[in-house]
Order: structure tokens, then sequence, then C-alpha cells
């Protein structure tokens, strides 16, 4: 049996929003079973809690926001593929404002919080979706996504680019994470930007926060960053990256595969949006009773043992 999970301590960290440039302060708490993942806007009386569910996303222009009565939370999708990719099932994020830190634009600082904190077993079977037959979407720009059987978590991604500028950034990956893992492959991903866009986005109040400390930044086809891409096929990635932390608002990890050509937040909530009005296309199943083969789920890592 497979255990559901989440922190065995508190853990906080200070970091700043992307969009809003604004200072941000987060505390990750544990939380009992069969609660799963809920932010909390903290600044606010009575404080604001919003479950990290596909039903709750709002805006997906540029980020995941997840609102409910009027109160939001974007840029969620970096922690939650994190949580995701440690296999953390209940846990309370509280946040000071509207959008989460960003940090380092990875989900690296979030798997090291997490694993800081410790990660706790806990006493009821972790239960996962089981994709039964396959579903898809696709939009007018011929962005599509799907999701298909397999005996396991697999995700492959095509990053195109139409325009000659950018053609060279344009790459399919797939990672298959039977075979790797998380931590290895897509943690240290790092969200991206291209110079040219960034005036007008500051313009519009977005991207006040960004820099090369939180993004890498592109002009002329051109990685400007001193440090360079962390892998030859970082952009990509972190698509993957987004793709789990969105996949994760189904609330369980998945058994299955997902396919994106030219996707991005907006088709991955669409996504699971005709995923949850098709129920015949997929299963909940539990690690306990259904005894799913599951080799892709990161093992529990404890800090003290160096």
């Amino acid at each position: 049996m497979i255990r559901q999970r989440t922190l065995k301590n508190v853990i906080r960290a200070t970091g700043v929003g992307l969009h809003t440039g604004e200072k941000i302060y987060l505390t990750l708490r544990p939380a009992p079973v069969d609660t799963g993942v809920n932010f909390v806007r903290e600044d606010v009386k009575p404080a604001a809690v919003i479950p990290a569910l596909t039903e709750f996303v709002g805006d997906t222009t540029l980020a995941t926001t997840i609102e409910k009565d009027g109160y939001r939370i974007s840029t969620i999708e970096h922690l939650m593929s994190a949580l995701s990719g440690l296999a953390i099932d209940n846990i309370l994020v509280e946040v000071s404002g509207p959008e989460m830190p960003i940090m380092d634009g990875s989900s690296a600082t979030f798997v090291f919080l997490i694993q800081s904190a410790g990660i706790k077993e806990q006493t009821k079977p972790k239960k996962f979706i089981k994709i039964k037959k396959e579903i898809s979407i696709s939009t007018d720009n011929g962005a599509y996504a799907k999701l298909s059987p397999y005996d396991g978590f697999k995700v492959t991604h095509s990053l195109v680019y139409d325009d000659e500028a950018r053609k060279g950034h344009s790459r399919t990956t797939t990672v298959d994470f039977n075979s790797t893992t998380y931590l290895k492959e897509i943690s240290r991903s790092r969200t991206y930007g291209f110079m040219e866009e960034l005036e007008a986005l500051k313009k519009n109040s977005l991207a006040l926060g960004a820099s090369q400390k939180n993004a890498i930044a592109i002009k002329d086809n051109e990685i400007l960053n001193e440090e360079g891409l962390r892998s030859k096929d970082e952009l990509v990635k972190h698509k993957i990256l987004d793709v789990i932390g969105d996949l994760y608002l189904l609330q369980h990890n998945l058994i299955g595969e997902f396919e994106g050509y030219k996707s991005g937040h907006t088709q991955n909530n669409l996504l699971l949006r005709k995923l949850i009005e098709v129920p015949d296309s997929w299963e909940l199943i539990s690690s306990e009773s259904d005894n799913p083969i599951i080799d892709y789920i990161e093992p529990i890592i404890d800090p003290s043992l160096g």
C-alpha cells in the first residue's frame, strides 16, 4: 500500500511575485488525511481558503490562478508541480497576497522546502486517477492536449514557435517517470520570457518582479543569463513542469499519459474540465484495494540523513 503524505513540520519562506513584484510570505503546514491541497490568503480577515481543484481555476493567462468568493491566488503551478512530484497529498499553503512567490522560476526551491520540512506518511492509502480512454481538446491556435491510458505516468510536450526568430527554441521532449524521476529531470527547469515582450507586460502591470534571478531571459534568439541553460531542453521541460502542476488540480496523481502540442495553462485546464465531464474516461483507484503498480512516485527523502 502507498500511503498518503503530508509534511512533518511547518516551514516558512519569503519571495517575490513574478507579476506583482511584491514581497510575499509563504507558510507550508501539515494537513489531515483526505483534505487535499488548500491555499489560504492569510492577509485577509477572515482568512480565505481556496481549494486547489480544477473547479476553482479562473484566469489561465500566463499562469494558473485559483479563485473563490472574490479572492484569488495566481502562479500556483510551480508549487503544485513540486507537490505532485513528491506525492504530497495533504497540505495547507498560506500566502500573504494574491500571488505565489516565484523563487528561482522553477519548482526546485519548493522541493527543497518540502524536503526540509520532512515528509510524513499518513494512515490512509493514496488514491490515483487512472485514465481509461483517450480524451483530448484543441483550440483555435492549433494547440491541443490529450490524456491516454498508460501503465505509469508519461508526459510529452511539443514547444513550437512559428516565427523565424524563435524557431530555434522549438523542441519536443518526452519524460517517462517510470524510468526517471521528477527531481532529476524536471524540478530545476525555469520559466522563461522574451525581452521584446517584457516592456508590453510591464505596461500592463505584469512581470513586475521578473529578473534573470527567477527566469530565463531571451533576446534575439540568445539566452541572456550568464550561466546559460541548465539543460539543452530546459524551456520545454519547464512546460512539462507546468503540465504536472496543472494536472495536480485533479487532486490526485495520474496513471496515464499526457501529450501537449503548443499547449499551455489554458489548454491544460480545458482538458481537465473535459475529463471531469466524461466520467467513463477515468476512474479513482486506491493503492490498497486496487493494488496499482506505481514506479514513478518519488521515495521519501529525509534530509537529516545527509
